[in-house]
C-alpha cells in the first residue's frame, strides 16, 4: 500500500513539473495608420489648386478643424478655426460634419451642423469665404435646414449633376425621437446659400446591418449611375459602417448594395467603425475614400484615405 503512495505522489510531482503545451497563436487584428492622427471625425474633403482641405466636427478648441495636403496622403492640421463664429442662431459645442463646395468661381459655401439654440434640435446652417480655407462667415439669422417635427436635421452634403443643378443632401435626425431617419436631397440655388426646391425622401434604415438609423449621405456619379454612400448603426462603436446604393436617376429610386460596403469585420480590424465618409479625386486622377474610423481604445476617430473603384456603378474599396 505505501509503495503505491509513493509511486503516485512521484507521478503527481513529474506532472506538475511538466513543460505545458504550446497554445496556438492568435494574431490580435491591428489597426491601420491614421492619415490624420488625432480626433478629425467627419472629414470632409475638398481639391484646390493648391491641394487639399479638409474640414472636420468641432474639436481641438476649434468650431470646424481643418488640414491641408498636397498629395491627400500627408497632412498638416492647420491651427485656425474654420468658422471662428458661429451662426447667431446656434449654441455652442456641437458643430459637426462641415461640407465645402465651390459653387463658383472663389466662392465657397460651408454648410455645417449645429444646436438650434429655440427650439433646440441640430440642424443645418450655411456659411461662406472667398477661399477653401476661409474663414467662413456665417449666412443667415436662421438655419437653412431643420424640420423640427422630424428631428431636426444633420450631416449636409452637396452634389452638381451633369447638367450644372446644384444639390443638398441630408438627414432628418429621427434617431433623437423615435423617427425614421431619412437620407433626404433638395435642390439649391446657384449661389448655394437657399433652397430652390422641396426634398426629396431617397432611403431610410431598412437593413438588419444599419441599426436604428442611416446618416452622412454622399453622392457621386460615375457612367451612367448615381451612387449614394452612406453610414449606419451607432458611431460610438464598431457596428458603425458604411453602405451604398445605386440609382439611374438622381432623384432615385435608389436600390441598396447586397452588403455593406466597408465595415470593422470585413476591413479584418484595421479599421473600427468605418464612416463619415466623403469621395475625392486624387491627384493621379483616380478616386479615394476618406473615412473616419476609431483607434484601440475607442477615445478618437482619425481620418484615412483608402483607394476606391466603381464597376459598373458598384463601389469597391481597395485595401492597403
Amino acid at each position: 500500500m505505501m509503495r503505491r503512495l509513493a509511486i503516485a505522489a512521484a507521478v503527481a510531482m513529474l506532472a506538475g513539473c511538466a513543460t505545458p503545451a504550446a497554445q496556438p497563436q492568435v494574431e490580435e487584428p491591428v489597426v491601420a495608420p491614421f492619415a490624420i492622427d488625432r480626433d478629425f471625425p467627419d472629414p470632409d474633403v475638398v481639391a484646390t489648386d493648391e491641394g487639399y482641405v479638409a474640414y472636420a466636427t468641432n474639436g481641438a478648441g476649434f468650431t470646424i478643424q481643418q488640414a491641408v495636403s498636397t498629395d491627400l496622403l500627408t497632412w498638416d492640421v492647420v491651427a485656425k478655426d474654420a468658422l471662428p463664429t458661429l451662426p447667431s442662431w446656434a449654441s455652442p459645442g456641437r458643430t459637426w460634419a462641415p461640407e465645402v463646395t465651390e459653387v463658383s468661381d472663389g466662392s465657397f459655401v460651408m454648410y455645417l451642423t449645429a444646436a438650434n439654440t429655440t427650439p433646440s434640435a441640430q440642424c443645418i446652417g450655411v456659411a461662406a469665404a472667398t477661399t477653401a480655407d476661409g474663414p467662413f462667415e456665417p449666412v443667415g439669422d436662421s438655419p437653412l435646414v431643420c424640420p423640427i417635427s422630424d428631428g431636426g436635421a444633420i450631416d449636409a452634403s452637396t452634389f452638381r449633376d451633369d447638367d450644372g443643378a446644384l444639390y443638398l443632401l441630408f438627414k432628418n435626425d429621427g434617431n433623437c425621437c423615435g423617427k425614421d431617419t431619412w437620407l433626404q436631397i433638395v435642390p439649391l440655388s446657384a449661389d448655394g446659400l437657399s433652397l430652390a426646391g422641396e426634398p426629396t425622401k431617397l432611403l431610410k434604415q431598412t437593413e438588419p446591418w444599419e441599426g436604428n438609423l442611416i446618416e452622412a449621405p454622399t453622392l457621386v456619379k460615375r457612367g451612367n449611375s448615381y451612387v449614394l454612400l452612406y453610414s449606419a448603426n451607432d458611431y460610438g462603436g464598431p457596428d458603425y459602417a458604411t453602405g451604398y446604393a445605386i440609382a439611374d436617376a438622381v432623384l432615385g429610386p435608389y436600390t441598396k448594395g447586397e452588403q455593406p460596403l466597408l465595415t470593422t469585420e470585413s476591413s479584418g480590424g484595421r479599421y473600427l467603425g468605418p464612416g463619415g465618409q466623403d469621395v475625392v479625386v486624387g491627384p493621379d486622377g483616380a478616386d479615394y475614400l476618406v473615412f473616419h474610423s476609431w483607434d484601440e481604445l475607442y477615445i478618437q476617430r482619425g481620418m484615412n484615405v483608402v483607394p476606391l473603384s466603381f464597376d459598373g456603378g458598384m463601389p469597391n474599396v481597395v485595401l492597403p
